[in-house]
């Protein structure tokens, strides 16, 4: 039996799992009676380590550099150490060093290792070195599931946690029921047609057909043809009956994405649908009635073209029975780093080598990078740096990003403040399902605290 199979067999689950691989005998024993605590799985070369890592899964590993068959080098130990942050990403890893290899263990660091430890071992300095690493990865587990849970939400793809976004997602829930019109305004890229999409999930409507039209991608003499349909030789080429995208969407939700480029001579066809919302196809005289909901979208200015006469008065008050603000991505602060890292779990095992995170300058030149695309753009910023990036975690430069000018701070003290407070406040309540108690030990504060807290920024338990 070799020395991984052996161990296999000794594991208790209700330890906390920690991987020590170094070859020494002497050192093996010395660290497993150092770390009693845990179930401590023991591994002498690169291949038991990974049989090991594979099988158990272990939250932390403590590993030394200097392997066989390179024992006095570090060329064996950096290749375990890239091996298994590609298998498995979100493992800790604490390096172990001689007294002298300052250097080496840096680049361990750079590579995506948690820590280092340098020789000789001091057994109480190295236990809460790796009592931190199994913290740190069970805080990152539990944002992680929370960030997971937003997913799953009715918002899908959406991702909201500055006050800016949750004020709109907020009044989508209340829209979302009443069969009103929606007019959603926002800079391209900002995710308006998400936000259709949210408001035709949540409404009675939701077992109907959403329908989308982007009313600038298509042709001004072909439009009212996609829109209300055709007969059979309205006009040359129209070889057959067609059905609109209007009478497509009976029962459900029309989406007139970019409504602020129909050109005139149509508006005036839809404000009479609108008023009356009965149809005629394209060369039909036959009065069709449509039972839907219209949502419709722009990233112009309507009353500006209202001004010069560009867009109808009449039809702007028919579409925006309740209009929807949606904010650009730099008036959210911390939004491109949160979406950032969703983008990074999205899109990490697809695009290139999984990437555990975002260095410091990576996080700092997010936030202070304009985003003139929006959530587009950094969708694209992050697609291309999951390709392009050679280590474990993203840079600026992989992002194509400078860093914040002169490295100053993007917000003040008493606003970073605020804005962790209420997160740790709202994510602690989710991960204890609204329960008082174990938030406020989660948190560290006593419950008069907590409720005081959750008044101050008027957040509520979930029911």
């Amino acid at each position: 039996m070799s020395h991984a199979e052996s161990e296999q067999s000794l594991v208790n689950d209700t330890k906390p799992k920690l991987l020590i691989v170094e070859d020494d005998a002497g050192l093996q024993r010395q660290l497993k009676w150092c770390f009693d605590d845990y179930e401590v799985l023991m591994a002498g070369t690169r291949n038991e380590a990974m049989a090991l890592l594979r099988r158990f899964e272990p939250p932390v590993v403590l590993q030394d550099l200097g392997l066989p068959p390179d024992p006095e080098g570090v060329s064996e130990g950096m290749t375990t150490l890239k091996e298994i942050l590609s298998v498995a990403p979100q493992t800790k890893i604490i390096v172990v060093t001689g007294n002298h290899d300052r250097d080496n263990a840096v680049h361990a660091v750079s590579l995506g290792a948690y820590d280092f430890y340098q020789k000789p071992v001091d057994t109480d300095v190295l236990r809460l070195i790796v009592s931190r690493a199994f913290n740190m990865h069970a805080l990152e587990l539990q944002n992680r599931q929370l960030r997971e849970a937003q997913y799953n939400s009715p918002f899908e793809g959406l991702i909201a946690t500055d006050e800016a976004m949750l004020k709109v997602c907020r009044m989508v829930e209340k829209i979302a029921p009443a069969d009103v019109s929606v007019l959603i305004l926002g800079e391209s890229g900002t995710g308006k047609e998400l936000l259709a999409r949210a408001v035709h999930a949540q409404s009675t409507r939701r077992d109907g057909r959403f329908v989308a039209i982007n009313c600038a991608a298509i042709p001004e003499q072909l439009l009212e043809s996609e829109l209300f349909g055709h007969e059979k030789g309205a006009f040359t080429g129209a070889v057959k009956q067609t059905i609109g995208k209007v009478e497509m969407a009976d029962g459900g939700t029309l989406f007139l994405d970019e409504i602020g480029d129909m050109p005139l001579s149509l508006q005036s066809k839809l404000l009479r649908f609108l008023q009356g919302r009965v149809i005629e196809r394209v060369g039909g005289r036959q009065e069709i009635p449509v039972n839907v909901r219209v949502v419709c979208a722009t990233n112009k200015d309507l009353h500006g073209l209202i001004s010069i006469q560009q867009f109808r008065q009449d039809l702007y008050f028919r579409i925006g029975e309740v209009t929807v603000n949606v904010p650009p991505l730099r008036d959210r602060p911390g939004g491109a780093t949160v979406l950032a890292h969703s983008l990074l779990r999205k899109f990490g095992g697809v695009h290139g080598r999984p990437k555990r995170g975002f260095t410091e300058d990576a996080i700092a030149a997010l936030e202070a990078y304009e985003w003139p695309g929006n959530v587009r753009e950094l969708e694209n910023k992050v697609k291309t740096a999951l390709i392009m990036a050679e280590g474990s975690l993203i840079t600026a430069m992989d992002l194509a990003l400078r860093e914040s000018v002169d490295g100053t701070l993007l917000f003040n003290l008493k606003e970073v403040r605020t804005r962790a407070e209420r997160q740790a406040i709202r994510q602690a309540l989710s991960i204890t399902d609204g329960n008082i108690s174990r938030t406020a030990e989660l948190i560290g504060v006593s419950r008069p605290t907590l409720y005081d807290l959750m008044e101050k920024y008027g957040i509520r338990a979930p029911q």
